[in-house]
C-alpha cells in the first residue's frame, strides 16, 4: 500500500469536500478550489477524515493514489491556511515594489520588469528586499515565485539575485590575483 496513499486527509473545521462527476470540490473560509481525478481511486468521508482508496494494484493505479491524496490535502490546506513563498532580492539596488496589479522590480537591467500578479494571487513587497507570493493554490503560489525567481537567479560568486527565503546559495571562490 501506499505510504502516502493510506495517510488520512484531516478535515479542519469550516471545511467542506464533496466528490461528484470525478471531481473533487474543496470549500473552505478562504475559498473554493476543484480538481479532477481518475475513476480508479475512491474518497470514503468520516467525520473529520478522508480515507483514499483504490480499485487495483496496477503501478500506474497506485501512483494515483499517492497523488490524489496529496492533492486533496493540499486543496484542504489551502482553503483553510493558504500556502505562501517569500523571495529575497539581493543585489545593490535591486528592489522590487508593488503597484496595482504589478509588480515592479528594478534587477539591475537598463529598464524596470512589469510582472503582472495573476486573479486569486496576492503579492506583497515588505521593504523593497523581500516579496512574498501567497494564495490558497499550492502550485498556482509556487509557479509564480519561481518566475519571479527565474528573472534574476542567484549567482555564485556575490551571491546577486532572487533566492527563495529558505534556500541556502553555495558561493565559490573568485579570481586570485596574478602574481
Amino acid at each position: 500500500m501506499s505510504r502516502i496513499g493510506k495517510v488520512p486527509v484531516k478535515l479542519p473545521k469550516g471545511v467542506k469536500v464533496s466528490f461528484a462527476n470525478d471531481t473533487m470540490t474543496v470549500e473552505g473560509p478562504k475559498g473554493k478550489l476543484t480538481q479532477k481525478y481518475h475513476p480508479v481511486i475512491t474518497f470514503e468521508v468520516k467525520a473529520e477524515e478522508i480515507i483514499v482508496s483504490r480499485a487495483s494494484e496496477e503501478k500506474q493505479v497506485k501512483a494515483f493514489h499517492g497523488l490524489y491524496r496529496n492533492l486533496l490535502n493540499n486543496m484542504v490546506k489551502g482553503v483553510s491556511e493558504g500556502f505562501s513563498k517569500t523571495l529575497v532580492i539581493t543585489g545593490v539596488g535591486y528592489r522590487a515594489e508593488v503597484q496595482g496589479k504589478m509588480l515592479v522590480m528594478n534587477l539591475g537591467y537598463s529598464t524596470d520588469i512589469y510582472v503582472g500578479i495573476p486573479n486569486g494571487l496576492s503579492v506583497a513587497a515588505e521593504g523593497g528586499a523581500k516579496v512574498t507570493v501567497s494564495g490558497i493554490d499550492k502550485q498556482r503560489v509556487g509557479e509564480l515565485a519561481a518566475q519571479i525567481r527565474k528573472l534574476r537567479p542567484p549567482e555564485p560568486y556575490k551571491g546577486k539575485g532572487i533566492r527563495y527565503e529558505d534556500e541556502h546559495i553555495r558561493r565559490k571562490v573568485g579570481k586570485s590575483g596574478v602574481k
